[in-house]
Formats: C-alpha cells, structure tokens, sequence
C-alpha cells in the first residue's frame, strides 16, 4: 500500500515480487507468423497502408513533395504496416512488419511519420531484416540520435522517445517490430515542433548524413 509506513525496501540485489492479474477466463491462443522477404507477414490480423498524400506536410521541402505527387500520383504507396495482435491488457503485445519504400524527396531520404508512444514510458523493439536505414530519435527535453539499421540490426527504443524510420538505400526497408498494445501512438507531436531535430539527407557521395533541421521549434507544448 502506497505510504505504508510499516512496508519493507526490498534488500539491494532482492527482485521485487510481482503483481498477479487475474487469470482470464479463457487464455489467448499462440500465433505463428511467417515473415516474407517483401515485409508481407503471413498469418496478421491488421494492416494499414500510408499512400504519399498522407505524408503531405511530413517533408521539410513542400515544392519537392507537390513535385514528387505530380509525378507519382498521391495514391503511390509510400509504407506498409502488417500485424499480428493477441490478447489485450498490460502484457500483451503487438508483433508486426513496417515496410518502407525507397525513394527521396528533396534532399530527404523516404520516411515514416514517426511517433512517441501515447503512454510514454512504452518501450518498443525494431529488428531490420532487410534494406538500409536509420532509426531517427528525440526526447523532449533535447537529446537526439540517429542509429544506422541493416540486416541483423536491433534498435532498442525505450520509453520516452520520439522515433521514426528513414529508408536510406535503394530497396525496401524492413523491420519487425513488438511493443505493447497499450501503447498507443502520438503522431502530432512531431508535426507541432516542425518536425524532428535532425533531418537524414543525402550525403551526395552515396551515403547519408544527419543534419539539424531548421524548422524545428522544440517540444514545448509536448
């Protein structure tokens, strides 16, 4: 009990008993997935698809962009989501596939509009399985990374960060991703600040490079 004056510290090193939720009243059944080299997951039981016009507003050069769904037509798939969701309640999870189409609009190398979990301290994992990329992080209150994904590659997102994937080769990227399924996404977090800190731009030599974005305003109102 909260503020119990009689309650004991655990010894240092000593773990914590667990809470027991109750027992449902029928257990959710096991799920075998098969993950295709394309992203496609055999065996979900949700998708979602982002078109290019769903992106509008998410690159910093709006005069590329209009360019880019002129050419391609805003119904060009940009990435796909596939899932598999069993269960629901604190430890369940959300298993699923994130397929990033390449491409550049700009200087900017193709991305997913990113998110910070709903409930903040929601951790996620990132497993690339294909293409390359990069995995762009903030926090609120200043720090930012830009982690370099490829095959074999796991990103370890933890709680309290902002995170988007950036496709920076010629094919598909890839991941697997798990997290909870109480999560949740904020997706406006990023589009109120002016996007993240950084931005992921060709290096003009066949690579990538991080550079600071000019538009972002900061996280104040997070």
């Amino acid at each position: 009990m909260a503020g119990d004056p009689t309650a004991q510290a655990p010894e240092p090193g000593q773990v914590p008993e667990p809470s027991q939720a109750p027992e449902p009243a029928q257990a959710p059944e096991p799920a075998l997935v098969e993950i295709q080299p394309d992203g496609a997951m055999r065996g979900r039981n949700g998708q979602y698809r982002k078109l290019l016009s769903d992106l509008e507003g998410v690159y910093q050069d709006a005069a590329a962009f209009k360019a880019k769904v002129a050419a391609l037509g805003g119904d060009a798939l940009a990435y796909s989501v596939d899932e598999n969701r069993v269960g629901l309640g604190d430890g369940a999870l959300v298993l699923g596939t994130s397929t990033l189409l390449p491409g550049m609009i700009g200087q900017e190398y193709a991305l997913t509009r990113g998110h910070i979990h709903a409930k903040r301290d929601r951790a996620e994992i990132y497993h690339c399985v294909a293409g390359q990329g990069v995995m762009l992080l903030d926090t609120i209150d200043g720090e930012s990374r830009a982690l370099p994904m490829s095959p074999g590659s796991v990103v370890h997102v933890p709680g309290h960060w902002i995170h988007r994937s950036v496709n920076t080769g010629p094919d598909r990227l890839v991941t697997v991703f798990v997290y909870n399924t109480d999560a949740g996404q904020d997706y406006e977090i990023i589009a109120r600040a002016g996007g993240m800190r950084q931005l992921i731009v060709t290096d003009r030599a066949g690579g990538w490079r991080a550079i600071a974005n000019p538009n972002h305003t900061g996280y104040q109102d997070a």
